[in-house]
Order: structure tokens, then C-alpha cells, then sequence
């Protein structure tokens, strides 16, 4: 069955995968989701003996119809190699009353990395596909990982150019260095005067910015995403949940077809979007346990029906997660509206407008199975803490997140559901906040003497990703304003007059 992308403000035009893969975010300012979500073919215990690149296959030649076998399986091949340090690509443990979902064994240590990893090829067969000629240049905005996830997969591949931008004072200093790092003569990283919604909106804008597109168009460029709302993006992620029901089942830690949940750190939505899309695809997960951070504009949601942006915008030690304004949840907005793009597009016109909106009874209903809420800086670390001393496991802050928000799930339920927690960064990318809150003797360390003190205590060996940049030379050093955000991108590309 051929599955076709339509956007959520739309009015009913329909594109393929690769073409909507290609535009990255269509034209009325909506996001693409597939006008049907297909079911898996192969069965959950077959599925359970198979590798996580023969899953990856099985679960995105559903989604990207338009892509033939050997296209799909050619990009699986060139993503899922030894650029990640586990053959298994995303291993699955159990600490505690939990099992982890490690997202963070590719060549960013994060788990952009699972989707981007593939997004250029993807991208790249899309453009083949559909006779683009122009260079597609990748504009991104990022609250930390995307950024470099997209720049390491997009560097030096023929046809595109990356522009990345990022909060200058709202990401970790090892996030930081590893973008300013990147080597790529196609890459480009722009530090901004603002916090990651101002980057996001800024690139939406330029999306949306026909004069800016045509001057592009004339110099022989076109413009598309890296971020989650381009749903060649989503898709990857789908595959993870689907392989940790599969691993749970390999185990034997789990009966077929038994149910589990399902816990996200959660800023801009589309990982647990991707949870709740495998779902739909025949997972059997019960819960979507959002968590969030002390931006906790998601958590008010759930618990309110009233989306409402108009707060204070903290910067916490899980950066990823410092985001006011949730693309990603649009696409589930739509959803439960009915596939209603008018009544989508109303809604999302409030937030652009008042910076709020309110979702109908009937929509709260829909949320049944979502459960939202959130972990100060101080659970935060107390969570990391207690389940290093408790098991030797260190996790990062954005994963010590989503066990405290567990925590309260289950005091607050009852619920014994087996949990899988999706942990999205290695703890390596965040080693000053995750050493200070082992121990506070550590807050006088330089930031690579923690990294060793890290690798100590959690008896892992250091990643390549921050050997690389121990020493590395700076090679990006551009700041700009969110309003000079399109004038950087035309001086980038060479046609800004």
C-alpha cells in the first residue's frame, strides 16, 4: 500500500515520501504526516530475531513507499555502520526498575544521531528520485545535539550545504565545542542572541520567506530540514521503539503481545511522537509518559489542555529540553482533531498570534494514553545520584529526567507496567552537571579532567566524539542576531546581493 504525506494545515495536496522528505516543511507552513499510518507485516516475535538494520528496513519501506528496496536498504547500510560503537546500535539495558534504551552510540554520543545518521542518504536518493537540481541547503536550528548530529551526517556530501544555528549561551560547553569543531566544507555553525525557540521560529521564518526563496532559487539553491519536522526524520525514530519491544521480547523479559510503556525526555516532541507512532503500527505500549524539564510547557498541557508559551524560558542542565514551543506536537494536534487541518491551523495561528491555545474536550479525550510531568534541577540530579549509587549506571541530565518523572508515574499509579526509558544522551555530553551531581567534590575540575574522572567512575571508556575535541581547533565562530539570521544565511551561500 502506497503511503503519501500531506500537511497538517493543508488543504488536501498529496506528496510522496521522497518529495516530502525534499521540502522538509511544506509551504502553508504545516508539517507533513502520512495520510495513513501502515501497520507492520512482519510479526513482533519475527521481528525479535532480527538485527536492528533488517527492523530499520522493515519498518521504513512502510512509511517511505516510494523508495525501492534496494534504495532503502543501500541507506540503512551506509547509516547503521561502525560509526556506531555497539553492533547492536541501540542496546537495551536493565537498572533498576527500568529498562534503558540507549540512544547515544553513534558518532554524536546522542540520539540524533539514530535519524541522522540516515537523513542525507535518504535525502540525497530523494533528490535523485525526483530530478532536483538545485543544492539543498539544510537550515536547522538546534538546542544542542541535532546540530552537530545533522553537520557530522551532512558534512562533505555532494549537493548540500548545512547551516546550523544554536542559542550562543544555552548549550552545554561540550556541545558547544563539538559543533565549533566540525570539520565540512559544507558545514556552517551560527551562534544566536537568543534561546533555541528564537532559532527555531527564525528558520521557520526563512522557510516562509518567498524573496528570500527566490533569491535562493535564482543562485541555484533550495531550501530543506534537518530538525524533527522533516518526517524523514521521524520515520528513523519509529524504528527504536519497535527494536526495543523486539529486544525485550529476545530476552525473554517479556511474553508476545504483552503490554509495556514508554518514558521520553521530551522538548520538541518528535521522539515520543515516533513512540506513539509504532504504536499505531501494531507496538503494544500502553502509556507515553512525557517528561519534561522546568520549561514545563508540555507537562501543563497534559494536565490542562491549554497550550500556553507565555512563561518564563529556563536554561536548565538539560538543554535539549529548554524549549517553550513544541513543533512536533502539531502533528499529534492534528491527529486528534480529527486529520481537521482547518481546526489545526486555527490553533496553531493562536499560538504564532496570542501564544497560546486550548484544545476541545473531545481532543483531551484523545490524550488518554499521554501522561505528563516534570523534574526540577534538583530531582534531576538527585535521580542520577540514586541510581549511580544504587546500580554504578551514570546517565546524562536529560535521562535522569525521564527516571524521576518515572518515579513519580509509578508512585503515583501504581502502575508496574514494564518501562522502557529512552535515555538520549551519553552522559559524556553533560560531565560537569552529571559529576556535580554524583558528587559536589567534583566542581573544581577543568571540564576533560571530569571527562576522565566520568570514565572512571562509570567504568566506560571515553568516547571518540570528545577525544576528537579535546584538542581540536576552533573553526566556527559566527554570532548574529535572530534578525540577521536570513542576511548570515545569503553571505553563506555567496548571493547576498
Amino acid at each position: 500500500m502506497q503511503v503519501l504525506y500531506k500537511s497538517t494545515r493543508g488543504t488536501g495536496e498529496e506528496l510522496t515520501a521522497s518529495q516530502a522528505i525534499l521540502k522538509g516543511l511544506a509551504e502553508d507552513g504545516g508539517l507533513f504526516v502520512p495520510t495513513s499510518i501502515p501497520v507492520l507485516e512482519t510479526s513482533l516475535e519475527e521481528l525479535s530475531q532480527k538485527s536492528y538494520q533488517e527492523v530499520a528496513y522493515e519498518v521504513m519501506s512502510r512509511f517511505l513507499t516510494d523508495f525501492t528496496e534496494e534504495e532503502l536498504k543501500a541507506c540503512i547500510s551506509k547509516a547503521y555502520d561502525e560509526k556506531f560503537d555497539t553492533r547492536e546500535i541501540a542496546p537495551l539495558v536493565q537498572k533498576g526498575d527500568a529498562y534503558y534504551l540507549e540512544l547515544f552510540h553513534g558518532a554524536t554520543i546522542a540520539f540524533k544521531d539514530m535519524a541522522l545518521s540516515i537523513l542525507p542518504h535518504l535525502m540525497t536518493t530523494a533528490a535523485k528520485k525526483n530530478h532536483a537540481e538545485k543544492e539543498i541547503v539544510i537550515l536547522t536550528a538546534t538546542s544542542g545535539d541535532t546540530g552537530k548530529a545533522a553537520m557530522a551526517g551532512f558534512a562533505d556530501v555532494p549537493g548540500t550545504r548545512i547551516i546550523v544555528f544554536y542559542p550562543k549561551n544555552g548549550v552545554s560547553p561540550i556541545q558547544e565545542k563539538q559543533m565549533l569543531t566540525q570539520k565540512g566544507a559544507n558545514t556552517y555553525v551560527v551562534g544566536i542572541t537568543g534561546n533555541f525557540d528564537d532559532a527555531q521560529t527564525g528558520v521557520k521564518k526563512m522557510f516562509h520567506d518567498k524573496a528570500l526563496a527566490e533569491k535562493l532559487d535564482q543562485a541555484g539553491f533550495q531550501f530543506s530540514s534537518a530538525n524533527s519536522i522533516n518526517i524523514g526524520r521521524l520515520v528513523p525514530q519509529v524504528v527504536y521503539y519497535v527494536y526495543a519491544y523486539a529486544s525485550l521480547l529476545r530476552q525473554g523479559q517479556i511474553q508476545n503481545k504483552e503490554t509495556i510503556n514508554v518514558v521520553v525526555p521530551t522538548g520538541n516532541f518528535g521522539n515520543i511522537l515516533a513512540a506513539y507512532y509504532a504504536k499505531q503500527m501494531g507496538v503494544p505500549i500502553g502509556k507515553f509518559i512525557c517528561a519534561s524539564n522546568e520549561n514545563k510547557v508540555l507537562y501543563d498541557f497534559f494536565c490542562t489542555g491549554c497550550y500556553d508559551r507565555n512563561r518564563e524560558f529556563m536554561l536548565t542542565n538539560s538543554p535539549s529540553m529548554d524549549i517553550l514551543i513544541s513543533s512536533n506536537l502539531e502533528r499529534l494536534i492534528y491527529r486528534i482533531a480529527g486529520n481537521d487541518a482547518e481546526k489545526n491551523r486555527n490553533l496553531m495561528e493562536n499560538l504564532a498570534q496570542k501564544g497560546h491555545y486550548e484544545i476541545t474536550e473531545d481532543m483531551k479525550a484523545a490524550l488518554g494514553e499521554f501522561y505528563g510531568n516534570y523534574a526540577s534541577e534538583e530531582e534531576t540530579a538527585e535521580a542520577i545520584k540514586n541510581l549511580y549509587e544504587k546500580t554504578g549506571y551514570v546517565m546524562d541530565t536529560h535521562t535522569a529526567v525521564a527516571s524521576s518523572v518515572y518515579e513519580k508515574y509509578r508512585k503515583e499509579t501504581g502502575d508496574t507496567t514494564k518501562t522502557v526509558i529512552a535515555s538520549t544522551a551519553s552522559p559524556f555530553k553533560f560531565t560537569r552537571s552529571v559529576m556535580n551531581a554524583i558528587d559536589g567534590k567534583f566542581e573544581a575540575m577543568g571540564d576533560f579532567e571530569l571527562v576522565d574522572e566520568l570514565s572512571r567512575l562509570a567504568k566506560r571508556a571515553v568516547p571518540k566524539a570528545i577525544e576528537e575535541i579535546r584538542t581540536a581547533p576552533i573553526l566556527h565562530n559566527r554570532i548574529a542576531s535572530v534578525e540577521e539570521m536570513p542576511e548570515v544565511v545569503l553571505e553563506i551561500l555567496g548571493s547576498s546581493k
